[in-house]
């Protein structure tokens, strides 16, 4: 799934569905606060603009890339705020220049030739690895804005990317803690919302987690507690798993509290 030369195509198509939400609110609505602390929904988007920025410019421009990441290294996650501080503007130049960078970047990851690698922050990844990366930062932050909205997310099967990409990441959970992975290998048995299921890992492992591919992609975001989710883990390393999974590097957060969002979610049905 991570090396589907869709993503390109449903990265953007899942952009273009968070683009509807937020083009048309009131000046107040992107002043709203975010699960996110300290982050309004102006906050979530200038993120995104500002890593689609990082990506179309690794994908374009390796040695642009360098230099712009070069002097994050020593505090990457203060540099990505001050970034994101850089980014806020009035909401008609936020969102039109979010616009400009995302289709920018597809473009620019898309013309990559599928045997090459472009320049990351850890290591070099392929193109279409880098857009599923891009996806999940799509759906998590844009989870933000539709909780801070109070709006429901109609999921579609575009999150295939971003469960592959989850799947591969996998240990990123135990990086993050400073935590040995365990030896083990996990089947993962996820129903997708079209109703398919989408399976990885070997079939015999004993170690296995199932339930819904969107709960998943909550869960690896961070979005909702694991008790808010109706994941089912089998096996010890699978259980502790679901309490610090992660598709994404760095710090994990503050995470989200169970039962925080019981009201919302029993409101959207």
């Amino acid at each position: 799934m991570t090396d589907s030369p869709d993503v390109f195509r449903d990265l953007a198509a899942e952009s273009d569905e968070l683009d509807k939400l937020v083009a048309d609110l009131e000046p107040a609505q992107w002043a709203l606060p975010t699960p996110a602390p300290g982050w309004t929904v102006a906050h979530q988007i200038a993120h995104l603009a500002f890593i689609f920025n990082l990506a179309g410019t690794a994908a374009s421009d390796a040695e642009a890339f360098t230099t712009m990441t070069s002097a994050a290294s020593r505090d990457f996650n203060g540099a990505v705020n001050a970034a994101v501080e850089r980014y806020l503007a009035e909401p008609p130049e936020l969102l039109a220049r979010w616009r400009a960078e995302r289709t920018s970047a597809i473009g620019a990851l898309a013309a990559v030739p599928p045997d090459r690698t472009v320049p990351w922050l850890v290591r070099p990844l392929p193109p279409s690895v880098l857009a599923c990366a891009g996806l999940m930062e799509v759906v998590a932050h844009g989870q933000d804005v539709y909780d801070a909205l109070g709006v429901r997310r109609e999921w579609t099967d575009r999150i295939r990317h971003l469960v592959g990409f989850a799947v591969m990441v996998w240990d990123f959970g135990y990086q993050s803690r400073g935590l040995t992975r365990p030896d083990v290998l996990f089947r993962y048995e996820l129903t997708a919302p079209s109703g398919e299921v989408w399976a990885f890992g070997p079939p015999d492992a004993e170690q296995r987690i199932s339930g819904p591919a969107a709960d998943f992609c909550l869960l690896v975001t961070r979005r909702r507690h694991p008790d808010d989710l109706a994941l089912t883990a089998v096996g010890p390393d699978a259980e502790r798993w679901l309490g610090i999974a992660q598709a994404y590097r760095g710090p994990a957060g503050e995470g989200r509290t169970p039962g925080q969002f019981a009201a919302l979610d029993a409101a959207n049905g």
